[in-house]
C-alpha cells in the first residue's frame, strides 16, 4: 500500500542497462540520462566517489585505494552491488527536482535474450534493491524494434542487429516474440581491444581503452572511404617504456578490426539460415535494421548489405534505440503485456 502510494508521486523510468553506457527514459521528459557504467568506489571504506561520467574519467588513473569498476558485462551483472548502488544513484537524479523523498517508480529494464534465469532474477533484484516498486524485463532486440518503429506485432518478420558494448543480438521478430536469434560476445568492446592489440604488434605501442575508443570513432570504417582518414595515437612505447606517439590512418584500423566485424556477418547469414523461409522472404522485402553503438560504424551497413543481398537500414539515433523502444512501453500496457520476457512480474 505505501509503495503504491509513493509511487504515484515517482517517475516510471525505462533503463537501458548496457555494458558500455546506462540510458535513463521518463514519459515526461525523454532521455535523462546517458552516462557511462562506470562507479568508482574507495575500496577502504566502500565509498562511491562518482558515478557515471565523472568515474570514467579515473578509469586507468586512479591510486591503488579507488576502483573504477564497470559493473556490466557482456550485458549482464558482473558486480551486483555496484551496480545496485549504480541504478540508486541515477534513480535519486531523476527524482532529484521531484519532491518525492522515497522514489518508488515502476521500471522497465533491456536484457539480452539468451540471459539465464539467475542473471534474470539478479537484475531484478538490483532494480527492486534501488527502489523499483515494480520490475519488468524485455529483451533488447525487441525493443530496438519497437524503438525503430517496427510492426513488432503483426504477422511479418522483422530482423533486428543491435551492437552494443558488450554484445551483439541478431533477432528475427513476428507476432510479438522472438522467431530466432543468436547472441555473441563480440560487439563495441570487442573493436576496441582489436585495435589495442593491433597497435601493440604493429608498433610495440601500449594504448588505452579510451584511446582505442577514439580512435575507432574518428576513423574506424568496415569498408573503405572516399577520403583517407588519419590520427595520432598516443601510448607507452613497450621497449623502452617512454611515452610515444605514432600516426594510423583508417585502413589499418579496419585491418585491425576486420575478423570481428566478419564474425557478425557471419552469424547475421547463420540466423538468416535457420529462420522459417516465409519470414526469410519478409525479410529480403523490408530488410535489416541496425541499431546499437555499433551501427555508427562506417560502413557497416554497407558491408552486411553486400554479403547478405538484403537492403540495410540504420534506425533513427540507433544509440538511443532500445531506450526510446523502452519508452513506448511505459505508457502502453498493452503492447508490454504481448512482448514481455518470460518470468518477468505479470502486469
Amino acid at each position: 500500500m505505501l509503495n503504491k502510494f509513493l509511487g504515484k508521486f515517482s517517475k516510471d523510468l525505462a533503463i537501458d542497462l548496457g555494458t558500455k553506457n546506462t540510458l535513463v527514459y521518463t514519459t515526461d521528459k525523454g532521455i535523462v540520462i546517458n552516462e557511462p557504467s562506470v562507479v568508482a568506489v574507495n575500496v577502504r571504506t566502500d565509498e562511491i566517489l562518482a558515478v557515471g561520467e565523472e568515474a570514467r574519467k579515473m578509469v586507468g588513473k586512479t591510486p591503488s585505494h579507488i576502483k573504477a569498476i564497470k559493473p556490466m558485462n557482456e550485458g549482464v551483472i558482473s558486480d551486483f552491488e555496484v551496480t545496485e548502488k549504480m541504478l540508486k544513484y541515477f534513480v535519486d537524479k531523476v527524482h532529484s527536482e521531484s519532491f518525492t523523498l522515497i522514489p518508488r517508480p515502476r521500471m522497465i529494464i533491456g536484457i539480452p535474450i539468451d540471459i539465464t534465469e539467475v542473471e534474470k532474477k539478479a537484475v531484478e533484484d538490483a532494480a527492486k534493491s534501488s527502489g523499483a516498486r515494480e520490475v519488468f524485463l524485455i529483451e533488447e532486440a525487441m525493443a530496438a524494434a519497437i524503438g525503430a518503429r517496427l510492426p513488432v506485432t503483426e504477422a511479418v518478420a522483422n530482423m533486428v542487429v543491435d551492437i552494443g558494448g558488450g554484445t551483439s543480438e541478431i533477432a528475427v521478430i513476428s507476432l510479438g516474440g522472438v522467431v530466432t536469434y543468436k547472441s555473441l560476445n563480440v560487439a563495441g568492446n570487442s573493436f576496441d581491444n582489436d585495435i589495442i592489440d593491433y597497435v601493440r604488434e604493429e608498433f610495440n605501442i601500449l594504448i588505452g581503452e579510451q584511446v582505442a575508443e577514439s580512435v575507432k570513432i574518428k576513423i574506424g570504417s568496415a569498408v573503405p572511404m572516399k577520403e583517407d582518414m588519419e590520427m595520432e595515437v598516443r601510448g607507452r612505447d613497450l621497449i623502452n617504456g617512454l611515452p610515444r606517439a605514432v600516426m594510423v590512418d583508417d585502413g589499418q584500423i579496419r585491418e585491425a578490426i576486420a575478423k570481428s566485424v566478419n564474425k557478425i556477418i557471419e552469424n547475421i547469414k547463420l540466423t538468416l539460415e535457420v529462420t522459417p523461409p516465409e519470414l526469410v522472404a519478409d525479410i529480403y522485402e523490408n530488410g535489416i535494421f541496425l541499431s546499437g553503438g555499433g551501427a555508427l560504424l562506417r560502413g557497416l551497413d554497407r558491408q552486411i548489405a553486400q554479403a547478405t543481398k538484403i537492403p540495410v537500414r540504420i534506425s533513427d539515433d540507433p544509440l538511443t534505440c532500445v531506450v526510446r523502444g523502452m519508452g513506448i512501453l511505459l505508457s502502453d500496457s498493452d503492447l508490454l503485456a504481448k512482448v514481455l520476457s518470460p518470468g518477468s512480474e505479470e502486469l
